[in-house]
């Protein structure tokens, strides 16, 4: 990736390891505040964990809210401990709008408060609500996606392994956003890409390595499939997947070899890596050309056309 000066120093200087929850918390919150908010119609409504009641918000891509209307089942990011519905409000009214779909996403519990499985499970009772019509929208189970970005990827795809484990429901297809589905970010690390973007581009190992921390209840817990979801061994019977990473993201490596595994068992999978681009570009305007290629990627995956023979070239996990 081909960075200036200037643009290197900067990145350098928001590239520090350590998370403290609270300051990073009114720093997400600081997106909430939009002056540039966009225009749409939002339902917010509830769906139960047990006696709890998960807050989810429905953005609409029209004035109306037609049944008959495919649906993004969303997790947002922020490393299991900071975001929000609020937070993510542009980014999902830019999904509705550029995919006609309308979004719902899931304010699941935050570690380190409600640490690892008490979010997953709001996400996946959230799923569970949707994919069975105990939702107030009444759509066919066939016409959901489960998408998330970041830590929102990861609970996408964890979802979807519980899902086919538990035998309750089974999404037909999950996009997951540069997804963070391992547990390790030592220096010990296979990937490459942990090793050399994980210092100096904006979301660092050392940043990885505090939200497992915090998402995790004990350690044993960071050998689970549903924290961790390329711990997992059998990866058949999965959703139509397609999978974006960042070049210059030390979860690129990962996300991969997380498509590849699925690819290997037999799952339809389509894996693209958007050249230049950092972790998070997905909350970036929608005039960046990053996100207008995501769009068009995700646009067509969803249209059942697949780009195999156009796409840019993924490399090995490894390469050099």
């Amino acid at each position: 990736m081909a960075i200036n000066k200037s643009m290197r120093r900067v990145l350098k200087a928001l590239s520090f390891d350590g998370i403290e929850v609270e300051a990073s918390r009114h720093l997400a919150n600081l997106k909430a505040i939009d002056p540039m908010k966009i225009f749409h119609k939002t339902i917010d409504y509830k769906i139960y964990n047990g006696n709890h009641q998960i807050p989810v918000r429905i953005f609409l891509p029209g004035e109306k809210m037609e049944d008959d209307l495919p649906v993004f089942l969303f997790f947002h990011g922020g490393g299991w401990v900071t975001e929000s519905i609020d937070n993510y409000e542009r980014i999902c009214a830019r999904l509705a709008s550029a995919t006609d779909h309308i979004v719902v996403s899931v304010e699941y519990r935050l570690a380190p408060e409600y640490p690892f499985p008490i979010g997953f499970y709001d996400c996946y009772m959230a799923a569970k609500a949707m994919y069975t019509n105990r939702f107030i929208l009444n759509t066919d189970p066939d016409k959901i996606t489960l998408i998330g970005d970041s830590a929102g990827g990861n609970l996408a795809a964890a979802v979807s392994l519980m899902a086919r484990d538990q035998g309750e429901f089974l999404p037909k297809r999950q996009i997951l956003i540069y997804p963070a589905v391992n547990n390790d970010y030592s220096e010990e690390s296979p990937y490459l890409s942990v090793r050399r973007y994980g210092t100096e581009y904006l979301l660092t190992a050392g940043k990885m390595r505090d939200y497992i921390n915090f998402y995790a209840s004990a350690e044993e817990d960071k050998k689970s499939k549903y924290l961790a979801p390329l711990m997992e061994t059998d990866y058949s019977n999965q959703p139509d997947t397609l999978i974006l990473t960042a070049e210059c993201d030390p979860l690129r490596d990962e996300g991969e070899e997380y498509g590849r595994r699925l690819k290997e068992a037999g799952n339809k999978v389509e894996v693209h890596r958007i050249q230049d681009a950092l972790h998070g570009f997905f909350a970036l305007g929608v005039k960046y050309y990053h996100v207008q290629e995501s769009f068009a990627i995700i646009n067509r995956f969803l249209s059942g056309y697949t780009t195999d023979e156009n796409s840019r070239k993924v490399s090995p996990a490894n390469e050099e």
